[in-house]
């Protein structure tokens, strides 16, 4: 399961709407893929589609979709959105990481 917090759910719908989509009929894609300082770095994007095999959730009004691989990895996350001086954007707690880098994009288990 991966959680999505109130701030986070508000920038994907302000995202989605912007690019066209629709917060309550399509997803927000969420995946793990080689590279980064760390090894592994997520990868998020918006989907109109399922694929096979596909994982889907829903947690605060956002419906989620990871791929079977990505799934392993990403257990037990919680997507943030920050704000802050530090940096906008998109956030992943992930609790199954050992390490990540400074900017938080990339993580190795």
């Amino acid at each position: 399961m991966i959680k999505v917090s109130d701030t986070a759910k508000k920038k994907v719908i302000e995202l989605m709407s912007d690019d066209g989509y629709d917060a309550s009929s399509d997803y927000v894609r969420v995946g793990v893929k080689s590279g980064g300082c760390s090894g592994l770095s997520y990868d998020l994007k918006f989907d109109k589609n399922q694929e096979e095999g596909d994982k889907v959730f829903e947690d605060n009004g956002v419906k989620i979709i990871v791929d079977k691989k990505s799934f392993l990895y990403l257990i037990g996350t919680t997507l943030e959105y920050s704000g802050g001086l530090n940096g906008t954007g998109f956030v992943f707690n992930n609790p199954n990481a050992n390490r990540t880098c400074g900017c938080g994009e990339s993580f190795s288990l």
